[in-house]
């Protein structure tokens, strides 16, 4: 009988436990030091400067899940955007960006 009130608690509390939020979604110190911060907007994640001279500013968009994404990646200075890449390792993202597919620079984001 305890065992099954045990049980029962534990499925409850599954039940009702916040979903985690994706490892991507949140805030991020970039290589140059802004702050982005990446959020859901419908399917995807956005990528949004909250801090610096671009302060506002939307660089990029993102699907996947599971530490593993693709989209694409603006550069504020240069107004131009990128197919993008990023992928996570615990506090670490590293970003990537590429024009054809030849040319690429990556960086790597701190989580906040």
């Amino acid at each position: 009988m305890i065992r099954k009130l045990i049980a029962a608690g534990v499925l409850i509390a599954a039940m009702t436990a916040p979903a985690l939020a994706d490892p991507i979604e949140g805030n991020w110190k970039t290589k140059s030091g802004e702050t982005a911060a990446i959020s859901k907007c419908g399917g995807a994640f956005c990528v949004k400067l909250t801090t610096g001279d671009h302060a506002g500013k939307n660089i990029g968009k993102m699907t996947g899940a599971e530490g593993k994404y693709s989209g694409t990646i603006t550069d504020p200075k240069k107004d131009k955007t990128y197919s993008g890449s990023a992928s996570i390792s615990g506090a670490t993202m590293k970003m990537k960006g590429c024009v054809l597919g030849i040319l690429c620079r990556s960086e790597n984001w701190a989580k906040m």
